[in-house]
């Protein structure tokens, strides 16, 4: 059996059932490269369940998975992931391989960025369009700025994932995805992301320091969020409790969210 085990948003995310569905199992996986987990203490972690933790990397859950389903074979194994389990494809094409070999698979939900960063700002989670990730620059995609242009025509929210690069260290900062963002509106000129443009930053939801700040690009532009993960998201049309939400809970200036 392979059992997918979401860690949340923190490093204290997992829930009671993932704890014991962890205990139970005979071998553990986890992979930290789709997403940060703040204050994640692997050997905290690993203390607590009783087992040792081996992390994989990028390329063995997704071209080289052989060791994973081999052991699920004939144990029971538990892969911890960042998140929600399922909300990652790479975790989904993963969870196909084990069923198509035979393997059966449980999935062991979490917190997901996907549903908190519209909670913390308080915007309506049903108005959310697609989701894109934004790049980094040496790796150039007009995708997410598609996604801006094909969800603002239907009036509906948008969320912006930002780039990880965890085998090198690096998150990509709301600042450096709003500049690129900008770059794509002076290629592309559909005046969707504008520095009059009103945007929420979402940082390190989950976490006790979690922040959450709406206004004009031009004034985000400025603002240091702490460290990451960073979110970025570009409101649609707003109902009166969403514009409520904003001043509220992400100190939107009244004459922008209105």
């Amino acid at each position: 059996m392979l059992v997918f085990i979401g860690l949340g948003l923190h490093g204290e995310g997992m829930s009671l059932q993932g704890m014991q569905a962890a205990k139970g199992a005979d071998a553990l996986y986890a992979e930290l490269y789709t997403s940060l987990v703040p204050e994640l203490d692997l050997k905290e972690l690993e203390r607590k369940i009783g087992k040792p933790i081996q992390v994989v990397d990028r390329k063995t859950v997704e071209e080289q998975p052989d060791e994973i389903l081999k052991a699920a074979k004939t144990n029971k194994v538990a892969f911890l992931v960042p998140g929600d389990p399922m909300v990652a494809t790479t975790h989904v094409d993963l969870r196909l391989r084990a069923a198509k070999t035979g393997i059966e698979t449980k999935v062991v939900h979490a917190a997901s960025i996907a549903s908190a960063a519209a909670g913390l700002a308080g915007l309506q989670n049903y108005k959310f369009g697609r989701t894109a990730t934004v790049p980094f620059p040496d790796n150039p995609s007009q995708t997410p700025y598609e996604v801006l242009v094909e969800n603002r025509g239907q009036e509906i929210h948008t969320l912006l994932l930002l780039d990880i690069r965890a085998e090198e260290g690096r998150a990509m900062t709301a600042n450096e995805a709003i500049e690129i963002m900008l770059e794509l509106e002076k290629k592309l000129q559909k005046n969707v992301f504008t520095q009059n443009t009103l945007a929420v930053v979402v940082a390190r939801a989950g976490s006790d320091d979690a922040l959450v700040k709406a206004d004009k690009v031009e004034m985000l532009q400025k603002l240091n969020f702490g460290s990451q993960p960073h979110v970025l998201i570009v409101p649609g049309k707003l109902h009166f409790m969403e514009i409520e939400a904003l001043r509220v809970f992400a100190g939107a200036p009244e004459d922008v969210v209105k």
